[in-house]
């Protein structure tokens, strides 16, 4: 499910997107923000069943195998442990995740998705953890697991294949991938012989899309004057001298410490110190460390930023 971090990015976008665009829409830019987020369970849905898809690619070579005019006893007779596999069984058998996908209208239907799995299929067969696994004598559950979790691991989530078809689909899920992995990977670790289930987008829905949506209004409601303590804080900068993303994640992090009251300034300012070492330049966490110890001792002395809760300043 979604991390604060993952959200606290997905509005830097937003707000980045809507600074630089020229149109002075922020009710558009909020839609589009939800509609990213709630995307990323697309992401998901489409990771879970690509396993069936591999496992259709198998069959269909197996029949297809049975029908040569000379067949070998191994084509007569195959091995049937991965078009067996108990985990992706379990994962095909999920009435729940069927019926996601056909409310979000997810599938792998058509002959270039088809002629991916089959290229994804037939590279899957030669590897080494292909073969290990379709000869080892220990044949239970959890072997079938074990070999999930790396077959998606080395030959879905990193397919240059796969990549290229959810480049074409959305631009911003390649920013998405690394959590969606992460939460596939939690997903089948989970499973249980008698319980398969998925997990859901949100940990608290309410709760996140309150965040999501003060984040990024408030953020915009405090703009000048969030600009005006960064620019006095910055005498020796000008401001357009400094990276567009330094100032707008510092706009955020001063926002949140002031807004969310139930949230450690620390928290705050490590998480936005730890995204700019993605999303801004190599310098840029050094500097927005800098500004913003400075912009909470004044916000603090101000009263501008006070806490709530257990272990928090101001309780």
């Amino acid at each position: 499910m979604l991390n604060r971090r993952h959200l606290r990015i997905k509005v830097l976008q937003s707000l980045y997107s809507f600074f630089q665009g020229d149109e002075d829409d922020f009710k558009r830019t909020e839609s589009e923000l939800m509609s990213a987020i709630d995307k990323i369970y697309d992401l998901y849905i489409y990771f879970l069943l690509s396993f069936g898809e591999l496992n259709r690619q198998a069959i269909n070579r197996q029949e297809e195998n049975k029908k040569k005019l000379r067949p070998t006893e191994e084509d007569l007779n195959p091995n049937m442990r991965f078009v067996n596999n108990r985990i992706i069984a379990g994962i095909e058998a999920m009435k729940e995740l069927e019926e996601v996908a056909e409310e979000r209208k997810i599938n792998w239907v058509g002959a270039e998705e088809q002629e991916m799995f089959r290229k994804i299929f037939m590279q899957m067969r030669e590897g080494e953890n292909f073969f290990a696994y379709m000869n080892a004598d220990e044949d239970n559950f959890e072997a079938d697991r074990q070999f999930v979790l790396t077959l998606f691991k080395e030959e879905i989530a990193n397919s240059p294949l796969i990549y290229h078809f959810f480049e074409e689909k959305s631009i911003h899920w390649l920013d998405d991938i690394d959590l969606v992995c992460s939460m596939v990977l939690k997903t089948i670790k989970n499973f249980e012989e008698d319980s398969f289930t998925i997990m859901p987008l949100y940990k608290d829905k309410e709760d996140e899309m309150t965040f999501i949506k003060e984040l990024y209004r408030k953020t915009l409601t405090m703009d000048k004057e969030n600009e005006a303590l960064i620019d006095d804080l910055t005498k020796n900068w000008e401001l357009d001298r400094i990276a567009k993303m330094d100032i707008i994640l510092m706009k955020m992090a001063l926002t949140e410490m002031q807004i969310f009251k139930s949230i450690p300034t620390k928290v705050t300012l490590n998480e936005y110190i730890e995204i700019s070492k993605y999303y801004s330049t190599p310098k840029s966490n050094g500097f927005i460390n800098g500004i913003l110890d400075k912009a909470i001792a004044q916000l603090t002395k101000e009263n501008k930023i006070t806490k709530m809760g257990r272990g928090l300043i101001n309780d």
